[in-house]
């Protein structure tokens, strides 16, 4: 009887929300997480300038890259809470507003406490974009359509970065990098206009009919599935946030690229990466409509990515030719997009709407400690050996241990069943 009322309260809150609306909001999400990423990447970017600017060390520089993940990777748990309790609309919109003007502050920073407090700040506002695009999708697409949605919302993660690398580039060594977090910042802004006017007021209509006790994070973490995509998402946020962080520095300072052909080639990987999280994603839900299992496709994508983006990255840096290098870097990052394209679908189809946004909080909150340690470590390694190969060779070590999780602790693909508790208003 609960798992019945649950059925007929989802589908009361999806007969709400419009075809033509559910695309808006979709389009909405994608350019908001393209924001995303353009905001936490602009300081990749500026860092061969910002980093002569301001005296700072690599070490320095490796500590800023990370602490936007120390508030990151933490508050994804409070996010996660929040979205499955309470309006999503509106706490997306208000972690949307800390982010912008977390990014427009640095344009009037001078030292480097303040530096690292923007990126502290900058991390708390942005952790709740994923645990709200999962409650989001979870809620209003069915499976044979998630993983479209999924891999639009991700192209967009990798679109942020290639522009940030292409536009900011080239900003930068025209107006500064102050103007380009000024610019970032406050122009983000204006993404909140349509939110506000289109998004939907969420489920509240069901909510006034049947009311469930949300899933703990307790629940979540005694799941062998959960921390199999914990494994897999935290090598993922090692490896990702190794080339957003530090790929503009390496093909400037390691392989002699000027500013100007940086901002060009660097962003060809993530471009790359967004065409085939497209790709991905359009082609899996294809191979489950025809009636292919949803386990055997979402996994397939997941671990074959990985492993592919394990051959190439490491090659990349130890060919002579800076032309061969970001060859490789380019089909190391088309890879992992058939990975991204399909691993958030995997996780929105176990939890369910139920418990979508706190499994996704767990999931990213230890995933992120990636996006701790490999600014960091990376920064450190530098500095002493003076070469990227450590870095790039444990980069490579993390996919593997990624693939393992998804093949060996994510069994099947399909809703799990959490305990029930419903009350009636």
């Amino acid at each position: 009887m609960p798992r019945e009322q649950q059925g007929r309260a989802g589908e009361l809150n999806v007969s709400r929300i419009s075809s033509a609306t559910t695309t808006l909001v979709l389009i909405l999400l994608v350019v908001s997480v393209a924001i995303n990423y353009l905001d936490r990447g602009v300081l990749s970017v500026s860092a061969p300038i910002l980093q002569r600017e301001l005296t700072l060390s690599p070490t320095e520089m490796g500590l800023l890259f990370s602490a936007f993940f120390w508030s990151y990777a933490v508050f994804q748990l409070v996010a996660g809470w929040l979205v499955d309790r309470y309006e999503v609309k509106h706490i997306l919109s208000a972690g949307f507003l800390v982010w912008c003007l977390a990014t427009a502050s640095v344009g009037w920073i001078t030292g480097f406490g303040w530096l690292l407090a923007s990126r502290v700040i900058l991390g708390v506002g942005e952790s709740v974009a994923y645990p709200a695009y999962s409650h989001i999708l979870a809620r209003d697409f069915a499976e044979g359509r998630r993983g479209l949605a999924n891999a639009l919302v991700d192209a967009g993660s990798k679109l942020g970065p290639a522009l940030s690398t292409l536009a900011g580039g080239l900003l930068v060594g025209r107006f500064g990098w102050r103007a380009l977090f000024l610019g970032m910042g406050l122009g983000g802004l204006l993404w909140l206009i349509p939110w506000i006017l289109i998004a939907p007021s969420g489920d509240r209509a069901a909510k006034a009919e049947v009311r469930e006790r949300p899933t703990s994070m307790m629940e979540i973490l005694r799941r062998r599935e959960a921390w199999g995509t914990c494994v897999g998402m935290f090598s993922l946020g090692y490896v990702w946030y190794f080339l957003l962080s530090w790929l503009p520095s390496y093909l400037v300072n390691a392989r002699g690229f000027s500013m100007q052909s940086m901002a060009v080639l660097g962003s060809l990987p993530f471009g790359a990466m967004a065409c085939t999280s497209v790709l991905g994603g359009w082609l899996s839900d294809w191979l489950i409509r025809r009636g292919h299992s949803a386990t055997g496709v979402r996994k397939t994508f997941v671990t074959s990515g990985l492993l592919l983006c394990c051959v190439t990255l490491l090659p990349a840096a130890v060919v002579r030719s800076p032309e061969q290098c970001v060859m490789l870097l380019v089909i190391s990052c088309a890879a992992l997009g058939f990975f991204t394209s399909n691993v958030w679908a995997i996780t929105q189809t176990l939890a369910g709407p139920k418990a979508a946004g706190s499994w996704t909080g767990v999931q990213n909150a230890i995933g992120n400690l990636g996006g701790v340690i490999s600014p960091l470590l990376t920064g450190v390694v530098v500095a002493r050996t003076g070469s990227y190969y450590l870095a790039f060779a444990t980069a490579s070590v993390m996919l593997v241990l990624g693939a393992g999780s998804y093949l060996f602790l994510v069994g099947e693909v399909k809703p799990l069943r959490w305990e029930q508790e419903v009350f009636h208003d």
